[in-house]
């Protein structure tokens, strides 16, 4: 009996799953990615130059000769076309901001160049005057048709003071600030 009642209702299952319907339905996913830029953290966040001047022989009191300084910016990338670097820098200075007396300088100048983004790269010299005057300078590299991702390089070079006077006691202080985003 049992087993005639499985049957039977197996028997009239047939019919009702031959005309069961197949439905689908869709669901749109979908997202968006804002454009941006992220500089790679520096390798340096310092660049201690120790002794400015020459405490000996004929250049006692002057500018000494500073090697080129290459900070790293390892990682840095735009994830959109049409980007740049700029580049800013403000002349190290020296703390005391009183007027120096002729023959004396209490600027050191120097040429901040960001390299490895973009065919022509950025690249600045500051002008301060012997009094500190004028400090900032600040010029854009070339722009990159492209999403990118690069180790960029920033070289520190051409350390000079107005006029090869000598410079004033005391500490010195400048920067360099990198912009990456977009050209215009």
């Amino acid at each position: 009996m049992k087993l005639r009642f499985a049957l039977a209702a197996a028997l009239a299952a047939i019919p009702a799953a031959a005309n069961a319907q197949t439905l689908t339905g869709t669901v749109s996913v979908d997202g968006t990615v804002a454009g941006r830029c992220v500089l790679g953290p520096p390798s340096l966040t310092s660049v201690p130059l120790g002794t400015l001047i020459d405490t000996t022989g004929p250049r006692a009191g002057r500018l000494t000769t500073i090697a080129a300084q290459a900070i790293n910016f390892p990682g840095s990338w735009c994830n959109f076309a049409n980007t740049r670097i700029t580049v800013s820098a403000n002349a190290l200075l020296s703390a005391n901001a009183t007027a120096p007396s002729p023959g004396f300088a209490r600027a050191v100048n120097f040429t901040a160049t960001a390299t490895n983004w973009a065919a022509s790269n950025a690249a600045v010299t500051t002008a301060a005057s012997a009094a500190g005057a004028t400090p900032s300078a600040s010029a854009p590299g070339g722009t990159h048709p492209a999403p990118k991702l690069a180790d960029l390089i920033l070289t520190l070079n051409n350390f000079a003071v107005p006029a090869d006077s000598l410079l004033v006691t005391g500490a010195y202080a400048g920067n360099v600030t990198i912009t990456l985003g977009p050209a215009s």
